[in-house]
Order: C-alpha cells, then sequence, then structure tokens
C-alpha cells in the first residue's frame, strides 16, 4: 500500500492503562512489560518492538502474521488492548488518502455494512500543529465525502482512531482487549499452591495480572492414587497458563506417606488442615527458595468446610510469608466463568485424583482454635515431616508456550 507521502507500514499498536498512573516509576512498568511482549512474540520473525510516547509499536513484515501477533498479545498482563495498524509519514494529505485506501479494503470484512462513523484523534506528540479535535474535522471531512458515511459521535458503526507521534502517523479500525494490569515480574516473585481444581488456576492468573512472577507448587498423595495423573494435569495447567507469563519452572511434592503417618498419629477430624499446614510449610521454603515475597492460594471463604475464617487462620499461622487468596470473594460460578475464559476449566474438571479416599477424613472440623490444631499436631515430627517433603520435592520445566 502506498500513498503520495510513501509507502504505508503495518505495525500492532499496544497500548496499557494502569501502568499510565504510575509517575516516576512508570518506566520500571514500561521495561517489564517491553520485555514480556518480546519473549511473548519470541519465534515470530522480525518483530521488533518499540516506545514511543506511552505505547509500544510492534514492526510487522509487510503485515505478516498480525493475527499470531495479536493473539499472543491478548494474555499479556500489562496490556490495556492492542490493535492492528497502519504508519506513515506525518503528513495530514498522505494521512487522509491512506485511510479511504485502507477503508476499500476493510468493507468486505466488516461483519455488517458501515454507515456512520467516527473520527478518534489523539496526541502522543504534543507539537504537532493542529489538536485532536481540528484533526477529528479534517480528516472527518474527506471520509464523509469519499464514502458518503454520516458523522455519528456517539454510536457509530466505525471508528477511525488515529494517533500523532513524533515521527509519524498511526491509524486503525479495530482494537482487541487484553489481560489489563501490571506486567509479570514488577511485583515480585510468589509461589502458588496449584491444587489442579478449578479455583488455584484462576488465583494464579489473578496474580499475573497484579504483575507477580508466579511459581507453581503442586502437592499430590504419591505414591498413593492417580498421582501420574495427577502430574500430568498440573503439567497441562502449567503449559496453558504460560500464555499469561507463568513459569515455566514448577515443583511437584510427593507427600502420601507423609499423609499416612498422618492418618495413624492424629485424630480424624482436623486431619486436612494438618496436611495443610504442612502444605504451607513446604510452599514457605519453596517460595523463599525462590526469592518469593508471599504465598498465593485459590481458597474461597466458606466453598468448602476446611475453608472457614477459623480454619483458615489455624492453616496460615505457621508460615511466616504473606497468603495471597485472590479469589477469596468470588463465588463459585464467577470462578468457573473466569476458568473458562482463560483455558483451565476443561483441565481442571478433567477425572484424575490428587489424593486417596483412605487418606481424607469423613468429618472435618469447621471452626477450630489454634490451639486446637496446634494439640492435634502436637505429637508428630512435624519438622521431619517438613524436611521428607522438601527432600522428595521435584523441580520440573516445561517448555515455554510459543
Amino acid at each position: 500500500m502506498n500513498t503520495r507521502s510513501g509507502k504505508i507500514s503495518r505495525l500492532v499498536v499496544v497500548h496499557y492503562s494502569e501502568i499510565g498512573l504510575k509517575g516516576k516509576n512508570r518506566p520500571f512498568f514500561e521495561r517489564h512489560l517491553q520485555e514480556n511482549i518480546r519473549q511473548r512474540l519470541a519465534g515470530l520473525e522480525g518483530k521488533a518492538v518499540h516506545w514511543q510516547h506511552g505505547r509500544f509499536l510492534v514492526a510487522l513484515a509487510d503485515g505478516a502474521g498480525v493475527e499470531e501477533v495479536l493473539a499472543r498479545l491478548r494474555t499479556v498482563p500489562g496490556i490495556a488492548y492492542a490493535a492492528p495498524a497502519y504508519g506513515l509519514e506525518r503528513d495530514l494529505e498522505a494521512l487522509k488518502a491512506a485511510v479511504v485506501e485502507a477503508l476499500h479494503s476493510l468493507r468486505p470484512l466488516r461483519p455488517r455494512p458501515v454507515d456512520s462513523f467516527r473520527i478518534q484523534a489523539r496526541r502522543g506528540d504534543k507539537g504537532f500543529p493542529l489538536t485532536s479535535p481540528q484533526i477529528n474535522a479534517e480528516l472527518g471531512g474527506h471520509v464523509l465525502a469519499a464514502t458518503g458515511w454520516r458523522v455519528d459521535l456517539a454510536n457509530p458503526d466505525l471508528v477511525i482512531w488515529v494517533e500523532v507521534l513524533h515521527n509519524k502517523f498511526i491509524f486503525y479500525f479495530d482494537r482487541v482487549a487484553g489481560v489489563g494490569g501490571l506486567p509479570v515480574g514488577a511485583s515480585g516473585t510468589v509461589g502458588l499452591l496449584l491444587s489442579g481444581g478449578i479455583d488455584s488456576p484462576v488465583a494464579g492468573y489473578y496474580a499475573l495480572k497484579r504483575g507477580c512472577h508466579t511459581i507453581p507448587i503442586h502437592f499430590h498423595s504419591g505414591p498413593f492414587g492417580d498421582w501420574l495423573g495427577s502430574e500430568f494435569k498440573i503439567r497441562r495447567l502449567v503449559t496453558r497458563l504460560q500464555d499469561y507469563g507463568l513459569s515455566a519452572r514448577y515443583y511437584v511434592v510427593p507427600i502420601g506417606e507423609i499423609q499416612r503417618e498422618m492418618v495413624v498419629g492424629a485424630p480424624a477430624a482436623p486431619r486436612i488442615l494438618l496436611y495443610r499446614r504442612l502444605m504451607f510449610r513446604v510452599a514457605e521454603a519453596l517460595t523463599l527458595r525462590e526469592g518469593g515475597l508471599a504465598l498465593v492460594t485459590g481458597e474461597n471463604l466458606g466453598q468448602v468446610a476446611s475453608q472457614t475464617l477459623e480454619s483458615l487462620g489455624a492453616v496460615e499461622v505457621v508460615t511466616t510469608l504473606p497468603v495471597l487468596r485472590p479469589v477469596i470473594g468470588l463465588d463459585k460460578q464467577e470462578i468457573v466463568n473466569l476458568a473458562q475464559t482463560i483455558g483451565t476449566y476443561e483441565l481442571s474438571i478433567d477425572a484424575s485424583d490428587d489424593c486417596c479416599q483412605f487418606l481424607l477424613p469423613r468429618q472435618v472440623v469447621t471452626r477450630p482454635s489454634v490451639a486446637e490444631i496446634d494439640a492435634a499436631e502436637a505429637g508428630m515430627d512435624v519438622e521431619g515431616m517438613v524436611a521428607a517433603a522438601l527432600a522428595a520435592a521435584r523441580l520440573e520445566t516445561v517448555e515455554a508456550a510459543a
């Protein structure tokens, strides 16, 4: 595509929102996001990523691969939206010609006929002599004359976005929503207790969206039960969440033998909480090993008997790290809906057991005091159990997602 001002380049423009509010710290977040975009686009030829006036521009060789680029960018935390765009020299007459020419090729692709439009100009470079309203009027008049469409500022069939940068115009007609939030890595490292159920992958997604470098830690009852199926499920979940920036490195901790010791040495009713206290102690040690600052769980207040306020408090008291529970206030359907959106739901409901039935008590204490749970594990070698679990822990890696 060419105009009298020269060749039109194809690119993808990437905008962020929350990062823009960070004041003097904004460059720190922008650097993280730029690097994450580069990593997410790794393997795609010639996809250079440049910052300019509060947005990133991804260069495309002759427009090739735009759909793949957009598909990848829509899962990168920190991105508000991405748009397939055209770039050209900063010449208003050339812009008018380029927009009309691009509209000719756009028309057959629209899901319904276009009868109305609006120009939405934005000056990244305030030194450009025309204001945004003036650009809207100049370009809008040209499009009106060329197409016969009416101008509708409130509810147009088509919005033509124009951005003025220091050395070029860019314009586009469509935007793809991103994850939003903060770029992964900007908020520090956390350990994610990833169970394989519906809730904990969603909790991990929220941790990623808040900028946390997130390392999964999975416990299962190996060598008992379907522990191989449990490990396979976790590997698939880790692979899926890598699209959103989850660490490719994850821990697997078999604790079946330790659970069996607890069946013999502790009363039945608080046993689930004793298992969880063991997991928290081990997860804390592994997270600290990775330089982490907090634990993340999929616990949801009142969803099951072991997730009352009393039970949550009796478990988390064994760790010095903060325990983050991103889904604590969501109802089950909200969690399911998000799991379906991020692609973890079908994996989570796939049949596999991460615990043997004989290790689970028939009744669970619901409102225990910390003293009661302390007393229940008083006769056990807790330090030895933690040491054994850490010795059995394996660090696994999956290949980085495309």
